[in-house]
Formats: C-alpha cells, structure tokens, sequence
C-alpha cells in the first residue's frame, strides 16, 4: 500500500467566481497518522474536507483516497468512498429526537445489511469505547454538550471507517472534556489502524496529539507544515504568531477593505 492515503494535487476551488478558497493546493496525509489543519477561520480547512468527502468537485486539479481519483459524478463510486469514510461534524449533527443507542446504530442500519442483534453488540462496544455504554437509552437532549461529542464520535467510528474527519473537534467543550476528546481522537488513531485528519483552531490539543501539522493561511495557502516539534520551534513570523496566539504580527485583524474615505463618501482629512 502506498504511505500517503490522501492526496491533493494542485486543487484550486471556490463556491463562486467571485472567491477562491483553495488556490493551487497540493498536500499529502500519511497512512495511520494524526494529521492536524491549523489555520484562521475562513483559510479553506472544512472546505478541504468537503471535497475528500466528494460533497464538490475541485475546480482544477485532483483529489485521490488510497490512489484512486475522487468522481463527484460517479454516485457508486461516491457511496464506497463515504463508506471507508467517518465524519465527527463541528456541532455533532446528532438526531435529537433518537436515542444515543439509535444515532450510533444509524449508519449501521442504513449502510449494512447485519442483524439488530449485531448491531446492538457493535453499538454497545462503540460507546464503550467512548465511555458511554451507560447512556445508551438516553436522548441527546439528556447529555452534556461533551457527551454529545463523544455520541457523535461513537457514531463516527461505527463502520470502522479507514479515514476520520474532525471538524473542530474541541469547540465549545471545557477543559476536561477538551482533554478527553483528544485523547479519544489519539487512542481511536492508535487502536483502529485509521488515519485522522483533524480540523481545528485548538493549537494546544492538536500539538498533543499529531504526528503532522499542516498550517494553512487564506486561500489554502500552505505556510508551514511538519511535525508539532518544529512548528513550535519555527522562526517564521506567521507561524510564531499563530502558534503563540499572538495578536501582532502578519496576520491583520482586518480583513482587506477600501478606505473609510472610500466607504463613507467623504475626505480623508475629514476622518482624521
């Protein structure tokens, strides 16, 4: 089997003609590794998930899961990709009117053609996995919000997927359910065999827990990538600042704009 599972080769994409989000993006995830996407929020890190998963089609260039091109039109080829596929979305994307049991049972049900008895037994084994097998009768309404995560992620891993995607795994969760999540995520990696690809802006958690890190700027431009030893240790302005959580530096608080002469209709002398 080749290392790299995923492979990204001059990808340019945009939802509109009027804004790039990925411009000329070429990036490889290795086989069986935590792969973390750090970056600032509208940089193309969920974007990028979106077209591994086959929901758009590359403007140019070419997406490829374990050697084989990513056809957005081929509906069989989509449905056995998606199959190898998990998913933790950012806010859990959770049925909330089935029980935590029935989220996870879902794609079970929907995707195979095994027993309820086998489905309860896979079930059971995936939450007690996440340390959730007593709330299996609960409603999603009855968890906590890091519950719910943990829920999701019991549904994510369901079909032993060879491929998870976290979408901003850590958002909202407090301290303890932050280091619980990433451990999972680690653990999940290490047990299954899976390769992890993990969206985030929680530069800590993701420095723990990666065996690559790949710092993405606007437009899906790659500033640095390597392991957390050297990110943490580079000199590179851009890559200090965010790292550090610096709030000077190369990347503005503003995103670029015409002047306030130019907005408002009036004097430059005027605003001064």
């Amino acid at each position: 089997m080749a290392d790299n599972l995923i492979a990204i080769d001059h990808v340019t994409f945009g939802y509109d003609a009027s804004r790039t989000i990925l411009d000329d993006v070429s990036l490889d995830f290795e086989r069986g590794k935590v792969t973390s996407l750090l970056g600032g929020s509208g940089c193309g890190k969920t974007t990028l998930l979106r077209l591994i998963g086959g929901v758009h089609a590359p403007n140019s260039g070419e997406l490829r899961f374990d050697g084989k091109a990513i056809d957005t039109h081929d509906c069989e080829g989509l449905y056995l990709l998606r199959r190898r596929l998990g998913m933790l979305f950012q806010f859990g994307a959770l049925f909330t009117d089935l029980t935590v049991f029935d989220n996870v049972a879902f794609p079970l049900r929907e995707q195979t053609a095994l027993t309820e008895t086998m489905i309860r037994d896979i079930v059971l084994m995936k939450l007690n996995a996440v340390g959730l097998r007593g709330a299996a009768g609960l409603r999603i309404g009855e968890v906590s919000g890091g519950m719910a995560r943990r829920v999701a992620l019991a549904r994510a891993i369901a079909l032993d997927p060879e491929l998870i995607m976290y979408d901003e795994p850590f958002a909202g969760l407090d301290l303890v359910s932050m280091g619980v999540a990433a451990k999972l995520i680690r653990t999940l990696n290490d047990v299954t065999g899976a390769t992890s690809l993990v969206v985030s802006h929680d530069v800590p958690e993701c420095m723990s827990i990666s065996d690559h890190v790949v710092l993405m700027a606007p437009q899906g431009r790659i500033v640095a990538q390597g392991t957390p030893a050297e990110l943490m240790a580079s000199a590179d302005p851009e890559v200090r600042q965010f790292v550090r959580g610096e709030p000077d530096g190369p990347v503005k608080f503003h995103y670029p704009a015409p002047t306030m002469a130019e907005d408002f209709g009036v004097a430059a002398g005027a605003l001064q």
